[in-house]
């Protein structure tokens, strides 16, 4: 013990605490103000107790992690548990939203075309692969009622026809494609009429075209076009698109309109399939499958 008192490292930690304690008293006399005895041992002691108490607290939250740790594990899953819950709660509302809503549209079609019969919404199952017509799945079929040849339409518009038919799922061609064919007339004028037929060119840009239209014809851009109902294979005055140019065909004969789709048909999510309605031709299919 005299031997630290005597040595170096004794000197150098009095002269650094009469040095902090200097620094203190200067601190304190500078703002005005006196020192008693205790506060100026509160005013030395300060900054050992700021640091004692904060070495204390982490201890202290240390232990207490590491002697609840079993609890607050506990906690944690119990926490967990209950997010879990919310989460399908949300999607559950989420899920009811959307079949109302979809529900909604049947009701809001259903009053527009009165004398058309329509499936219940029916989900988009997935998309045909590498096909540039965007041909889907949907997620009903023989079931159901649903015959191929059924038109098939969104509350804005006609997407296409029904072509083939499995038990429980069927595949639709859309009005992208130049493989379906469209009776169809301008509603402005009611006097235009073409066929509707996609090709690859207008495909591309999630378009399809009017063909067949009379070189004297008097559409003009933005103008809708809309089933005419001639070929029985559709119902009439149903939306299809509405114009955004017009040219004349390379024959020099007739003109043509780029028609963009009422319904955007690469983000389909739902559609109804129209089963029956006024003035529905019979298709072959049909007629061999009818008792």
């Amino acid at each position: 013990m005299r031997e630290f008192l005597k040595s170096t490292r004794f000197k150098v930690l009095l002269a650094f605490i009469a040095f902090l304690v200097g620094i203190m008293i200067y601190s304190v006399t500078k703002g005005g103000y006196s020192l008693s005895g205790a506060s100026f041992i509160n005013t030395v002691t300060k900054p050992i107790r700021t640091f004692s108490n904060s070495i204390s607290t982490k201890i202290e939250d240390i232990v207490d992690r590491y002697e609840n740790s079993d609890f607050y594990y506990k906690q944690n899953q119990d926490l967990q548990k209950k997010i879990g819950e919310l989460n399908k709660q949300l999607a559950d509302y989420e899920d009811l939203k959307t079949e109302v809503e979809e529900l909604r549209k049947l009701a809001v079609i259903k009053e527009k075309h009165p004398d058309s019969v329509f499936s219940q919404p029916a989900e988009i199952l997935g998309y045909v692969a590498n096909d540039p017509f965007k041909s889907f799945t949907i997620d009903i079929g023989h079931e159901d009622g649903i015959t191929p040849y059924c038109p098939v339409a969104t509350p804005e518009g006609i997407v296409g026809i029904v072509i083939e038919v499995s038990q429980y799922t069927s595949t639709v061609r859309t009005i992208l494609s130049p493989d379906l064919s469209i009776a169809s007339v301008c509603s402005a004028t009611n006097a235009d009429f073409g066929i509707i037929e996609g090709s690859v060119v207008t495909a591309e840009n999630n378009m399809t075209k009017l063909t067949h239209l009379n070189i004297n014809h008097e559409i003009k851009k933005d103008d809708l076009i809309i089933t005419s109902g001639s070929s029985g294979l559709f119902p009439k005055d149903y939306p299809i698109g509405t114009v955004k140019s017009i040219g004349v065909e390379s024959n020099g004969l007739t003109a043509y309109a780029e028609i963009e789709p009422c319904t955007d048909i690469s983000r389909l999510r739902s559609v109804f399939v129209i089963t029956d309605f006024s003035g529905k031709k019979e298709t072959e299919y049909e007629a061999e499958n009818t008792p």
